[in-house]
């Protein structure tokens, strides 16, 4: 780059600078050298020339001499004797002058065009040519109307497909571009003629680009998301458009629907009151909620016609799923018929959303689905395997007519969840979609509502913020379950045990109260245990083998014995109070109130387990929408027990 008056300061310190030739005696040499009668000379001049037109100050100096026609004649003129290498230095220079802009585009002449587009559609070209060709094209259709016009006569769609079958993947790239840019240069009609090969390039496409070994780069995720958008654009005008009631097409296709699920007696024979009863009840059946005049529930925008259009599409391309979705719902009782007519409208309009139909593609856009490539009718193919899925769903979820958003938001999720997936066929996306069932999504939206809670900012925060109070909340609660005590066997040198203690911390927690009892005895007073131990003496906790009474027995320990013990030591750790709790959960317990009594932090997996349950809760009621609801100071009164329980009903008579 070279340094000048408007970009001087933009030279930050540090930076290392190289003497070079002023940009105007570089554009004067090179102006000479590109024209010099020796082939070595003109195209070390053309080489040098391509490197350093990336700068806009040499550009201009460049151009201000007419060095870019000099670059047009050296095309115009070239023919089978000049070399590739002289021709790719030649047009990539050429590029990079007219990328700045200076000039325009709109000056090139005919000769020139169409010595760019032989060397697109010739077939043994060099493939840096072709690239760089391309490129130049593409900046051509994108830049006037009439460069589009001379571009789009010029070059043949087969040359463009072929050049998607290359290997090369920057030439499958550049024609991609080249594609992508007549199509959305082009008009609706210009469109239609260009579309006409869609489907022999998806299936190129699919096949050489998707389905490759290497993995799609950025800019040709690009180009596929383009294609795509503007392929299912086609679509908008339908989307957009209501049903005409007076219009004898769209009047015909209803009926047309109606008969084909539908075994009918001649109508001719009826009496028009008859045959207008006949044919109301069977559009009910169909799933009209309008079923007098059914064309007002397709009047809505979007989706529009394009509703009427997806249930035709289904009706004469699946008729035997279509009588089989129809008659299935239609002898079910009311309330729990799936109407036909009602989801395929909403389905379509789902369809429209997720395909992002009617939205002109962005500038960054990379999403494009796989299986756009495989179909040639994708709209209409995923609405006959989705609407089938749709019935699926309804009777997994049981619902009934009041359930119908929210069957509709379940298949909207199968619909985005499979196809965020990729599937690379319609094939595999019907196997994908129909294994995501209704308990699957529960178990999806579950696992994500989990993962949010702990993942998410604010859940996190809250519960950094709530975990003291209720870890305080479990500390009193395991000092109260000491205070209340609990029954303790001892064992014997013989491992017997037979023996029973008991033990409980006083109501002021300064000391521990132990003493024989015997086993009838449940909730002894603390003046009946003899002995006790101030908390102020105690030293230690110990657990498992580093209990003294588990150190003393040489023989294997019994495990489970093992993960019940634990010990106290006092008066300068000479002294031990050893225990074998009743039950694990107790276990717990007295060694998250001992832990509690020296100042420590609980450990046990009982204390975590009640510690995430209270967590879990406490953000459950802090999340939840209390806006107008009165939230009372005390727990409310517990009502008192009834009477008798006749009311309960005794399984045990009816199993024996």
């Amino acid at each position: 780059m070279y340094i000048t008056e408007s970009n001087r300061l933009d030279i930050k310190n540090g930076c290392i600078l190289r003497l070079t030739k002023a940009p105007g005696r570089c554009a004067e040499d090179l102006f000479k050298g590109i024209q010099s009668a020796d082939a070595g000379v003109r195209c070390d001049s053309l080489k040098e020339l391509a490197t350093v037109s990336t700068d806009v100050t040499f550009a201009q100096e460049f151009i201000s001499r007419d060095g870019h026609l000099l670059l047009v004649k050296i095309v115009e003129d070239s023919n089978e004797l000049v070399s590739n290498v002289i021709m790719t230095h030649t047009l990539t220079a050429f590029m990079e002058l007219m990328d700045h802009g200076i000039v325009s585009w709109e000056n090139l002449s005919s000769v020139f065009i169409k010595k760019i587009a032989g060397f697109v559609n010739a077939k043994p070209t060099d493939a840096s040519i072709q690239q760089v060709s391309l490129d130049i094209l593409e900046n051509m259709v994108l830049s006037s109307n009439s460069l589009f016009l001379a571009v789009k006569h010029e070059v043949t769609m087969e040359r463009l497909i072929a050049h998607l079958q290359v290997t090369n993947q920057q030439i499958q790239t550049k024609a991609m571009a080249l594609l992508m840019a007549l199509l959305q240069t082009a008009g609706d009609s210009d469109r239609q003629v260009l579309g006409r090969e869609d489907v022999d390039e998806n299936v190129c496409l699919l096949q050489n680009i998707i389905h490759s070994s290497g993995s799609v780069q950025d800019e040709m995720a690009h180009y596929l998301y383009v294609l795509q958008s503007v392929t299912l654009n086609h679509l908008e005008p339908r989307m957009r458009m209501p049903l005409d009631c007076y219009n004898p097409e769209q009047r015909e296709i209803l009926h047309n629907l109606r008969q084909a699920a539908f075994e009918t007696e001649s109508e001719n024979s009826l009496s028009h009151e008859r045959r207008r009863s006949l044919c109301a009840k069977e559009f009910k059946k169909l799933g009209f909620s309008n079923n007098s005049n059914p064309g007002q529930d397709l009047v809505r925008t979007p989706p529009g016609l394009l509703a009427l259009d997806t249930m035709n599409y289904f009706a004469t391309r699946y008729p035997d799923a279509y009588s089989r979705f129809v008659l299935e719902n239609s002898s079910r009782e009311d309330k729990h018929e799936c109407p036909f007519a009602r989801s395929s409208i909403q389905l379509t309009l789902i369809l429209c959303e997720i395909l992002r139909i009617g939205e002109p593609p962005s500038e960054t856009g990379s999403d494009y689905h796989p299986i756009f490539f495989s179909q040639d009718r994708l709209l209409e193919e995923l609405f006959c395997g989705c609407i089938q899925l749709l019935n699926k769903t309804w009777k997994e979820m049981r619902a009934t007519q009041e359930d119908f958003d929210k069957v509709m938001q379940v298949v909207r999720e199968q619909i985005t969840r499979t196809l965020s997936s990729k599937p690379t066929s319609l094939e595999l996306f019907k196997n994908k979609v129909n294994a995501l069932n209704y308990s699957e999504i529960l178990k999806l939206r579950q696992t994500e509502r989990l993962h949010q809670e702990e993942t998410l900012a604010p859940p996190v925060e809250l519960k950094e913020r709530l975990k003291p109070e209720l870890l305080e909340l479990i500390r009193q609660q395991r000092l109260n379950r000491l205070c209340q005590g609990t029954k303790f066997r001892k064992i014997s040198s013989r491992r017997r045990q037979d023996k029973l203690w008991y033990c409980r911390l006083s109501p002021n927690h300064k000391m521990l109260h132990y003493g024989d009892v015997e086993e009838d005895v449940e909730n002894p007073p603390i003046e009946a245990l003899q002995e006790k131990i101030p908390v102020a003496d105690i030293k230690s906790l110990l657990t498992g083998k580093d209990c003294p009474h588990m150190k003393e027995n040489k023989g294997k320990q019994n495990k489970e014995v093992l993960d019940l013990a634990f010990s106290i030591t006092y008066d300068v750790e000479e002294y031990s109070l050893n225990f074998i709790a009743p039950s694990r959960t107790d276990f717990c317990l007295w060694t998250d109130g001992l832990s509690v009594l020296l100042g420590r932090e609980m450990s046990s997996e009982s204390m975590r387990s009640e510690l995430e349950i209270l967590l879990s809760m406490e953000i459950k009621l802090r999340l939840l929408d209390l806006e107008n609801v009165t939230i009372p100071d005390s727990a409310p009164v517990i009502p008192k027990p009834p009477s008798n329980y006749n009311f309960c009903y005794d399984f045990s008579q009816t199993e024996q």
